[in-house]
């Protein structure tokens, strides 16, 4: 197994003592000495960063054999502070306490490994300056929340760290509402109900998220609001828990996968430009639309939306000058 550059690898053959341990301990017990914690093993684990036999290690509860070898990479540290970079942002609402912003698809939220400038992060810190230095912690200043790469839409943004508390209750307790459009391919049936499936990694996947008994508790409530005669629809959802992927997994688990996901659709087939428009389509059609909080100073309720960004707004056109549509 290559490392990328700036990342190193650690090649690790467990001793006989070993045998029997949990995976996770035995390394941490091999490479104390080398500055690695038990917990610090476990998150390498969690990253997909070990590979046992030349398979990526998913379980740090499993058994360590005698004579093991495993192969850990280390992924380069980022910088603590991230740099401000002057990056274009809509704001949607802005006062001493909190910003809302309409994230366009391709930005990344935070800085991480092969993301490390042009963040929304690196925007905020040129927008707001050092008023958000720490807020939520110095890798992800004033994110209470975060939107997948490719999900435009609203997000809501903490100036100080009281608001930040404030907001970050909010979501733990679902007082936060948070609505996501949907083109899908297909037609739920029922055209509107809700999806409870628990939520985990996926086993043979670091990068995915799977529905499977075992993983942690997901509710996504939704409702039918347009169809393109039986081969798509436009479905909104709303969020009652804040699962990694939630919506895309729970769509992709009742069949009903986001046209122009990669990692969870299953593009159909046929002919047409439509189609090949729709499979075509170069990021998840997932967008998040509308965000209702208590504001974190005067508790007064407010509510915001977002219109589709371009790529969206086209996307519906095709659609309902193929199909027309129904609501």
């Amino acid at each position: 197994m290559s490392a990328c550059p700036n990342q190193n690898q650690i090649t690790v053959m467990l001793p006989p003592d070993a045998a029997g341990q949990r995976l996770d301990r035995a390394l941490a017990a091999h490479l104390a000495d080398q500055g690695y914690s038990r917990s610090r093993i476990q998150q390498l684990i969690a990253q997909g960063m070990v590979r046992v036999g030349g398979v990526i290690a998913t379980d740090a509860s499993a058994k360590a054999r005698e004579d093991m070898t495993v192969e850990i990479t280390i992924p380069a540290l980022l910088s603590a502070s991230p740099e401000a970079q002057k990056l274009p942002l809509t704001v949607v609402y802005e006062d001493d306490d909190l910003l809302v912003i309409d994230k366009p698809p391709g930005m990344v939220v935070h800085p991480a490994p092969g993301n490390r400038d042009h963040t929304l992060v690196n925007a905020l810190l040129a927008h707001c300056g050092a008023s958000l230095s720490g807020i939520g912690g110095v890798a992800r200043p004033g994110i209470v929340h975060r939107l997948d790469k490719d999900t435009s839409g609203l997000l809501v943004v903490a100036k100080h760290d009281r608001a930040h508390q404030a907001l970050s209750a909010q979501f733990a307790d679902r007082s936060l509402s948070r609505t996501y459009m949907a083109f899908v391919w297909d037609l739920p049936k029922p055209a509107q109900g809700f999806f409870d499936t628990s939520i985990a990694r996926d086993p043979h996947n670091r990068q995915r998220m799977a529905a499977r008994a075992g993983g942690k508790p997901a509710l996504t409530y939704y409702k039918t609001t347009e169809t393109y005669g039986t081969l798509a629809a436009l479905v909104t959802c709303n969020l009652a828990t804040g699962r990694t992927h939630q919506i895309r997994v729970h769509l992709a688990h009742n069949g009903h996968g986001v046209i122009g996901d990669a990692l969870y659709g299953r593009p159909r087939r046929g002919e047409g430009a439509l189609m090949r428009l729709l499979r075509g389509f170069p990021r998840q059609a997932l967008h998040a639309a509308a965000l209702k909080l208590r504001h974190p100073g005067t508790g007064k309720v407010m509510e915001f939306t977002a219109s589709f960004p371009p790529d969206l707004f086209m996307l519906r056109g095709e659609l309902r000058a193929h199909f027309g549509h129904k609501r």
